[in-house]
């Protein structure tokens, strides 16, 4: 089972497009994994400067008339031409944007057909997305949503991020998913918009519904990480299988396997207002994540 690790040479040996590393080395070095976390939010940055992920800065409010010891540089040039008389602009401070990343680390996400698991595409995705938030001066918290918890109010500290995904980094193989209770857990405690990106293989037959509720008073955004094996078709007729996180018996035929999972679960998604991408663990991730990240750039601006 690989480990959700790597080196800075994996990133840097995956094509400049944006591939993924080609293997997953068996240890895990905490300093790599940081490096590697930076380069990804490095790639991450392209195409999408425009963003959510952007919660600082100064938004206009108001003009009012020019008071001594006002500065010039707050003139409003237009309506002071207009009346004749000097106005000034008055700004008032952005509200920051919180992001809450929700990190799916239960067993289904462990299981890997691939040198990459969906756990270690996960951990990778998370922190990166998480340490982009952050530079853009948004507050990140992560959530696990295994049987783990990793609490942290939202920072925007780089070494809070660490520390809150730390606990997140080792694959389980018998970890069950707390996905929905996580969600409900998180509307309940939020106040005001913020923005909520879960990452998971949404397993939890529970999850779907409670991603509908959230996305009612909440900016959610999906990715969906699948393994080949859950969405191609094999030649195995009947067989007998449990499943990974409740131990649950099961009867099943491989040829429905496929059967359209990923395209119903993006059908659900968008129907409920919810942006998502797919990303599967034999295939380059950057390059679709950071497509992602400019679209959602775009939907922001109105141009789509």
């Amino acid at each position: 089972m690989p480990s959700a690790s790597s080196t800075a040479s994996d990133l840097e040996a995956a094509p400049a497009a944006g591939g993924s590393p080609s293997h997953a080395p068996a240890s895990l070095a905490r300093g790599n994994f940081e490096m590697v976390v930076r380069r990804l939010a490095d790639d991450l940055a392209f195409g999408s400067d425009v963003s959510r992920f952007v919660g600082g800065g100064l938004e206009y409010a108001s003009s009012r008339l020019y008071q001594p010891g006002d500065s010039v540089r707050q003139l409003d040039w237009r309506l002071t031409a207009r009346t004749g008389k000097p106005f000034v602009k008055e700004y008032e401070a952005l509200k920051r944007t919180c992001v809450h990343i929700v990190v799916d680390t239960s067993a289904s996400m462990a299981v890997a057909s691939t040198p990459l698991s969906k756990h270690d595409i996960a951990v990778w995705t998370a922190a990166g997305t998480g340490l982009l938030a952050q530079r853009r001066m948004s507050p990140v918290a992560i959530i696990g949503a295994g049987a783990r918890t990793s609490p942290m109010s939202p920072s925007l500290r780089a070494s809070d991020l660490w520390r809150a995904i730390d606990p997140l980094l080792t694959p389980a193989c018998d970890e069950p998913t707390t996905l929905a209770v996580r969600l409900a857990r998180l509307q309940a405690g939020l106040g005001r918009t913020a923005m909520v990106l879960v990452i998971s293989d949404l397993h939890d037959p529970k999850a779907m519904s409670s991603l509908r509720q959230m996305a009612q008073r909440h900016d959610v955004a999906v990715v969906h990480i699948v393994d080949p094996a859950e969405i191609i078709p094999f030649r195995a007729g009947f067989f007998r299988g449990e499943e990974a996180e409740t131990g649950r018996s099961f009867l099943g035929r491989g040829v429905d396997v496929a059967s359209g999972r990923v395209e119903r679960v993006r059908t659900d998604l968008a129907g409920a207002g919810i942006a998502s991408v797919c990303l599967r663990t034999d295939e380059p991730f950057v390059a679709p994540l950071r497509r992602f990240l400019a679209a959602r750039a775009a939907l922001s601006r109105g141009s789509r």
